[in-house]
């Protein structure tokens, strides 16, 4: 059974309200024996008690700063998105609305300017007023309300505990009336408004007055009539419970309220208390997109830029400290983001493969960096940025790394990457004209059986020795094609057995380690580093291992710089709400390969646009790239560069890295073939021509004869045999880009150019562990 409650403290009653009016009268004389009677001079024990009581609470307000929300913009000063807590944009009190004054005045705190923080007089009215109607009316003073949600602010921020109105004790009270009093003596009044304005909460996560104004009638807060601001007066008395959102009707009471005391005090006329409280609400209500979810371009950049905040120690000391600085500390972050590179590029993955019509395993995304800085251009893919589960939906970035520098402890929010078939090939060239040879060189691309046993160098292998642990023939696509032909011309038509041809005469980890010091990793690492692809033979073909889009734009980059390999970089400036300037990661460059070098394999990757599977992806400009595709046709690339941008294209089945996506619907449609230049390659077209004439294309420089050899044969004008398709990519060989020769495993990804033992070395791609395909077909 419930306790009853007693009626000399039930204020619904008579006698109850008298009790608490004659109990607060008391609470009032400690508060003016506090205020008024020197502690020496008092007498009595219950008025030193009284006093010592009040001497001890804290006098002094501790004002943390308001949560602000940080902005990212990308290079040219456009938002990309708003992040915050709470959305709050400060103003100053000259921008703020007279209206906004009186209707506040008039309603909370009519004498705010005739009292100390502390208003007696109105105390008392409150509570004869409270004892003897049945009507509730509060004495807290403006300035006692900025107080108390400054507490509640720091004690939010702090991780303290909250106490709200109803929860409050007569110490509380006592507290709140002597930090108000402390803050009437360190601040002016027009201080105390402008900050009560900026602090007092109007809805969910609206705060302030210009947030507030922005959000009920997207208007500025210095241009508030007299019936907005009366609204807005109103909402501050119970946020929720006066919504106009929620509860329209007791919004239009609690304003008419506010208009018939404005007019009551004479702070408006007859005849505009007539005009306003004719009206209706009027709102339109214009709320500000928090976070990536609501970002206005690039939500997958976005993200990406939130991680490498969380993610650096120069924003904070630990994970909680980053981020509220990131959400609350109104940081200004400008970042290397184009935004018209950004919307071509979003629009070509779009026409691609959109979301609403293509399969929700089917994923592209595209990436763009400049050689020779670093920047990171555009960052894009097909999915919709948001948590909610759907087809079409997803947060994880397809174009990053899963954790920063392979680091388990900076989480990027990355799918890790994916296996890079074919693109991998010129790093083979790389090492190639690396140890000194040339792309004129002939060598012999017959058809040949590696037996078991069979070893290759490979310095950075225990023993120095890669052994092959069962019989392996490498093929070219359609098994044809076995001619002797240069190195230059291996490349162009993505022949199998001309890159072993290269390997016989290499250390396997050369080329290995100029991809690895290139940019070119693998994508998944969690050690605490970054670590290389994979070592064996089929890898060279594809990479063992999977590396994300923008690992492969960075290498690509690394050949159109001349072997400059420049950090990724995304952060131009981040600035503090209050002028702080943190430091970013600077532009960090490197020569880690030979100029010649990197200008043979520029001259090779030239040819493949124009001899090669690159043919109909031409755009009128000097245009390098490589096309790739796994063994599974679950995964292709284009890589497309000039001198002055390199971009990654991919698209693949990011749920299934080992189902085909032969039978899937991209874009509303089902390809008959599966291959970098038939998908990956068009969409990467489609975005550069839509910024023709925007991004450096200079002539690439030509090698030096030494790396050239003979006079190397002009390109031909004419198209080579099925020019539409990528040469490394067709179906029927179990293997990306043609180059998976007989006896690879069932869909071992990535260009297996024939069968190292099922389940065995090489990780090309994630197709380990199947049978054995008789030559690759199949």
């Amino acid at each position: 059974m419930a306790a009853r409650k007693s009626p000399f403290f039930d204020t619904a009653t008579t006698l109850g309200k008298l009790v608490a009016f004659f109990g607060i009268s008391a609470l009032c004389g400690v508060l003016a024996a506090g205020l008024l009677v020197p502690a020496a001079a008092a007498t009595g024990t219950a008025a030193s008690g009284s006093i010592q009581f009040f001497d001890q609470l804290p006098s002094e307000l501790e004002r943390g700063a308001l949560a602000t929300p940080s902005k990212i913009y990308a290079n040219d000063g456009s938002l990309i998105a708003t992040l915050y807590e709470e959305n709050r944009q400060p103003v100053t009190l000259e921008e703020v609305s007279p209206n906004m004054v009186d209707a506040m005045l008039a309603i909370e705190d009519d004498r705010f300017y005739e009292h100390g923080g502390v208003d007696l007089q109105g105390i008392m009215g409150a509570l004869v007023s409270n004892a003897t109607s049945d009507s509730t009316r509060g004495a807290s003073t403006i300035t006692q309300q900025y107080v108390n949600n400054v507490i509640i602010d720091t004690n939010l921020q702090n991780d303290e505990e909250v106490v709200f109105s109803g929860g409050k004790t007569v110490g509380d009270k006592l507290r709140e009336m002597k930090l108000a009093i402390a803050v009437e003596k360190e601040l002016s009044k027009e201080e105390i408004l402008e900050g009560y304005f900026n602090i007092v909460p109007f809805s969910g996560t609206t705060y302030g007055v210009q947030a507030a104004a922005r959000y009920f009638f997207n208007v500025d807060a210095k241009d508030l009539n007299i019936a907005q601001s009366a609204l807005l007066a109103g909402v501050v008395n119970g946020p929720t419970f006066y919504s106009p959102e929620l509860n329209p009707e007791r919004a239009l009471e609690r304003r008419n309220l506010v208009l018939a005391a404005m007019l009551d005090k004479g702070r408006i006329t007859q005849e505009d208390y007539d005009v306003a409280v004719a009206t209706d609400l009027g709102l339109q209500i214009t709320p500000v997109p928090s976070n990536c979810v609501g970002a206005e371009q690039a939500p997958y950049f976005c993200d990406y830029i939130t991680h490498l905040i969380l993610n650096d120690e120069n924003f904070g000391a630990t994970d909680e400290d980053r981020t509220k600085l990131l959400y609350r500390g109104g940081l200004s972050i400008k970042t290397t983001l184009n935004p018209t590179f950004q919307n071509a590029a979003q629009t070509a993955i779009n026409e691609t493969a959109n979301p609403d019509t293509t399969d929700a395993e089917i994923g592209h995304s595209m990436v763009s960096v400049e050689p020779g800085t670093g920047k990171i251009l555009v960052m894009a893919q097909n999915t919709r940025y948001t948590p909610e589960i759907a087809a079409g939906n997803s947060v994880q970035n397809f174009n990053v790394d899963v954790n920063q520098n392979g680091d388990p402890n900076k989480y990027l929010n990355g799918l890790g990457g994916f296996q890079p078939g074919s693109t991998y090939k010129p790093f083979t060239v790389a090492a190639w004209l690396d140890a000194g040879k040339t792309l004129n060189t002939t060598l012999n691309g017959s058809k040949r059986t590696y037996p078991a046993g069979h070893t290759w160098n490979a310095s950075c292998l225990p023993g120095g020795r890669y052994v092959a642990l069962e019989p392996w023939t490498p093929i070219n696509y359609g098994d044809t094609n076995y001619k002797t032909t240069t190195v230059l011309d291996g490349l162009a038509q993505s022949y199998n057995t001309i890159t072993l041809a290269e390997i016989n005469q290499l250390d396997l980890c050369s080329f290995q380690k100029l991809a690895f010091a290139a940019g070119i990793h693998n994508g998944k690492s969690a050690d605490g580093e970054r670590q290389m692809l994979s070592i064996d033979p089929p890898s060279t073909f594809g990479g063992g291992g999977d590396a994300s889009p923008l690992s492969m734009a960075t290498g690509f980059a690394t050949f159109a710089a001349e072997g400059l390999k420049c950090e990724p970089i995304a952060l131009e400036s981040v600035t503090g709400s209050d002028g702080t300037e943190y430091p970013v990661p600077q532009q960090s460059c490197e020569q880690v390969m030979k100029k010649e070098v990197a200008q043979g394999v520029n001259m090779a990757t030239q040819r493949v646009m124009t001899n090669g599977s690159g043919l109909n992806l031409q755009v009128g400009v000097p245009t390098a790239g490589k096309t790739g595709t796994n063994d599974y046709r679950s995964q292709t690339w284009f890589m497309g560069y000039s001198t002055g941008m390199a971009t990654a294209s991919w698209i693949g089945n990011w749920k299934a890295n080992n189902t085909t996506m032969s039978d899937k619907l991209i874009g509303g449609r089902v390809y008959p073939e599966i291959d970098g230049s038939l998908i990956a390659g068009p969409s990467w077209k489609n975005y550069v021509q839509r910024i023709a004439g925007q991004y450096e294309a200079n002539a690439f420089t030509a090698p030096p004869p030494s790396i050239i050899g003979n006079t190397a044969p002009p390109p031909r004008a004419t198209p080579p045999e099925k020019p539409a398709a990528d040469k490394d990519d067709k179906p029927g060989n179990s293997g990306s880009e043609g180059n998976n020769g007989g006896g690879a495993p069932a869909g071992d990804a990535g260009n297996n150019a024939g069968g190292p033992p099922a389940g065995g070395p090489g990780n090309n791609g994630g197709g380990e562990g199947g049978a054995n395909n008789g030559g690759g077909n199949g």
